[in-house]
């Protein structure tokens, strides 16, 4: 039996003035355009956004699995919250794009099953854990999930240069925002003049930054140069058993205005690392959103600082 393969479909639309179509045998047109649209169509919307977004509500640091699972979370539970996520890579995701020493697999631990299902990531069940056939999948489906909420941002291949830190109503130092640049700039500091940052003004941060690594732990250890906390403890080796579940339960407000979560926790805490499991990763920053919102909504905010206790 042959098989053959249908003609394909030509789909034939007037854009304006301009015939446009869709042709696979040799005839395919678009539409015209001009350079400079394509420019200002991005630049608009870019700069339009870093405007707005100068004063948001939450700031998450790092779009790892932590990092995603929380603005997931808080964007859907509290649709009124403009989040903005900050990810110093080119590429969000973090270390989820694949399971352990370069293996495809994913392995999650029960009950964070759930939020696979609340994504719609199949899965094989393997009892108390479950595997999706590919990290990517996961990773992939959980930024789609993120990036299509209207209240979520996320601005890549940028860094979190520092923290904005000021007294705050009780005379205590606060996590306020956070000090921002192009990746590219932060990186090359020392081969060019002064490239000052710019800032977001926030009532909550969360960090997730991941455990030490080129630009791992950032605000666990900036918290130390600071003399927020005297010292780190450090991650210590892997036991999944004690680590996933110290990092969900410990994730936290770790300073006035600044919450915790993922692997950083551990350089924090001096917890223990998990490994190629990424139950914990879930659980932790489903946590913090639980954490942004109980500080969003004990607070007074004003321009986005905040100026007391909620009066409600």
């Amino acid at each position: 039996m042959s098989l053959t393969m249908e003609e394909p479909t030509r789909t034939f639309q007037v854009v304006g003035k301009h015939d446009v179509q869709e042709d696979y045998k040799g005839s395919y047109r678009f539409a015209p355009i001009e350079e400079a649209q394509v420019s200002r169509a991005m630049i608009k919307r870019y700069f339009n956004t870093m405007y707005e977004r100068a004063i948001s509500d939450v700031v998450i640091i790092g779009a790892g699995s932590a990092g995603l699972s929380c603005a997931y979370s808080l964007a859907t539970q509290r649709p009124d919250l403009k989040i903005t996520i900050i990810e110093a890579n080119v590429a969000p995701g973090g270390g989820a794009w694949l399971g352990g020493q370069l293996m495809t697999a994913m392995v999650i631990r029960k009950p964070a099953d759930n939020f696979l299902r609340e994504i719609g990531v199949p899965y094989e069940d393997e009892g108390s854990f479950v595997v999706v056939k590919h990290a990517a999948l996961f990773t992939s489906t959980l930024l789609s999930r993120v990036l299509a909420l209207p209240n979520v941002v996320l601005m890549n291949a940028t860094s979190v240069e520092d923290l904005i830190v000021q007294t705050d109503f009780e005379n205590r130092q606060r996590v306020s925002g956070v000090v921002t640049n192009w990746t590219l700039v932060a990186l090359n500091h020392d081969t060019q003049s002064c490239m000052d940052p710019c800032t977001i003004t926030a009532p909550v941060i969360v960090t997730t930054t991941g455990h030490d690594g080129p630009s791992g732990a950032f605000a666990a250890k900036r918290l130390v140069s600071m003399g927020l906390i005297k010292e780190l403890g450090n991650m210590r080796g892997l036991d999944m058993n004690r680590s996933e579940p110290a990092i969900v339960n410990g994730t936290r407000e770790v300073t006035p205005g600044l919450v915790m979560a993922g692997m950083e926790l551990a350089e924090h805490d001096g917890s223990n690392r998990m490994g190629p499991t990424f139950g914990g990763m879930i659980g932790s920053g489903i946590k913090a959103a639980h954490e942004a919102i109980r500080m969003l909504d004990a607070a007074k905010i004003t321009a986005g600082k905040v100026v007391g206790k909620s009066t409600a």
